[in-house]
């Protein structure tokens, strides 16, 4: 497991395997919750050799911003809100005994956030997932 008191967020922790994100869309076991202005999918899963045991997507569609610009910029801010809040996730996997987590965020809304408040949301979010693989 690397270590999560680093705020990093790697190569290894970005979910590009095509196979892993029809799981997450299209596998029937995931799961939602909303923090508006963004949605996040999850689901348990053991993650492939190499890759560490949270995956992250980051999706803002093009129908909600028109211009790449806005699009990166929400990016940009999912990912660092995401870095800077993993470990709570990390800590309550470890717990669990699961093997991993896959998830995406999702943006829903159709304005600009400033970035503490992104943070705020993705911050919830993480801590409601933590709960919940706490849980079950």
């Amino acid at each position: 497991m690397p270590e999560t008191g680093k705020y990093t967020f790697r190569k290894n922790e970005r979910l590009c395997s095509l196979k892993l994100t029809e799981t997450l869309f299209n596998g029937g076991g995931s799961h939602s919750m909303v923090a508006f202005p963004i949605r996040l999918v999850y689901t348990e899963t053991a993650p492939p050799d190499g890759n560490a045991p949270v995956s992250l997507l980051i999706s803002v569609p093009k129908k909600r911003f028109k211009h790449a610009v806005k699009r990166n910029r929400v990016k940009r801010q999912l990912r660092e809100a995401f870095r800077l809040h993993k470990a709570s996730l990390y800590q309550a996997l470890e717990h669990s005994g699961k093997p991993g987590v896959v998830m995406a965020f999702i943006w829903i809304g159709d304005k600009l956030c400033d970035s503490s408040t992104v943070e705020r949301r993705v911050a919830n979010l993480l801590e409601r997932l933590a709960e919940k693989l706490k849980q079950s």
